[in-house]
C-alpha cells in the first residue's frame, strides 16, 4: 500500500490547492469589484455646463421637449407635435402650458421659417429657390411666413407657428446655417453677405435665440434634460 501514499498526498494537496486558489480569485474579484465601484462613483460624467446655454434653464416647465428639424416639412410637422404635446398633457394630466417646456431647433433649411414676414417678404423667391419651399396653393415662391396660417395645406395644419410661441414656445435658430443662407441672398439684391446676416437675425420671430449651431442646440438641450424627437 506504500506506492498509494504519493498518490493520495498529491491529491489531498491539489484539494487544498484548489480550495486556496477559489478563495484567492473570489479575494481579488471582490476587491475588484469594490475598486471599479468606487471609481465609477469617483470618476461619474456630467456634462460642461456653458453661459450660452443657461437660456434652455430659464424656459418654465417640469418637462421638457426638443424638437430637431432640417427640412421645411419637419419644421411644420415640429409644430403640429408640439401642438399635440399641449393639449394631450392638459387633457391627460391637467397640466397648463407653463408647466412644460418646448424648444424647436430650426437648423439646415428649416431655419428660414425662424424669419418674421418682413424677412419672407424681401427675401421669399431667393429662400424658395434655395430650399425648394413654394406655396402649396399658388405653387409660387412664399411672400410671408406660411407656417402662420392655420389649415394651408402645410404640415403643421391648425398649428401655427404665432399661436404656439404665445404658448411659450422657444426656438434655437441655427446661426451657421443663417450666415450660409445670408450669402445667396445678399447676392440676389446685391448686398454683402454681412449685412443680410445682420438683418436676418433681427429679424427673428419671437422666443428666438441664436445658437451657434443648430446641432449643437440639439446636444445641449439634451445635456439640459430635454427629451428629443426628431421632426
Amino acid at each position: 500500500m506504500k506506492f498509494l501514499q504519493p498518490i493520495l498526498q498529491r491529491r489531498r494537496f491539489l484539494a487544498r490547492l484548489g480550495g486556496g486558489g477559489t478563495a484567492l480569485v473570489a479575494t481579488v474579484g471582490g476587491g475588484a469589484g469594490i475598486l471599479q465601484s468606487q471609481s465609477a462613483t469617483a470618476a461619474r460624467w456630467q456634462p460642461e455646463r456653458h453661459k450660452a446655454d443657461d437660456w434652455l434653464d430659464t424656459v418654465p416647465g417640469t418637462h421638457r421637449l426638443m424638437f430637431d428639424t432640417t427640412m421645411p416639412d419637419g419644421f411644420g410637422f415640429a409644430l403640429l407635435y408640439a401642438s399635440n404635446y399641449f393639449i394631450a398633457n392638459k387633457d391627460g394630466y391637467g397640466l397648463q402650458d407653463s408647466e412644460l417646456a418646448v424648444v424647436i431647433v430650426a437648423r439646415h433649411f428649416s431655419t428660414p421659417f425662424a424669419f418674421n414676414d418682413a424677412m419672407w417678404k424681401k427675401y421669399g423667391a431667393s429662400i424658395s429657390r434655395l430650399t425648394g419651399f413654394t406655396d402649396p396653393k399658388t405653387r409660387q415662391a412664399p411672400n410671408t411666413n406660411l407656417y402662420n396660417l392655420p389649415d394651408y395645406g402645410l404640415p403643421n395644419r391648425s398649428a401655427t407657428l404665432d399661436a404656439l410661441i404665445k404658448r411659450g414656445v422657444q426656438l434655437a435658430v441655427c446661426q451657421m446655417a443663417t450666415r450660409q443662407i445670408a450669402e445667396p441672398l445678399a447676392a440676389a439684391i446685391g448686398e454683402d453677405a454681412e449685412s443680410v446676416f445682420k438683418e436676418l437675425t433681427a429679424n427673428l420671430v419671437a422666443n428666438s435665440h441664436l445658437v451657434p449651431a443648430g446641432i449643437v442646440a440639439v446636444n445641449r438641450a439634451q445635456e439640459h434634460g430635454y427629451a428629443f424627437v426628431n421632426a
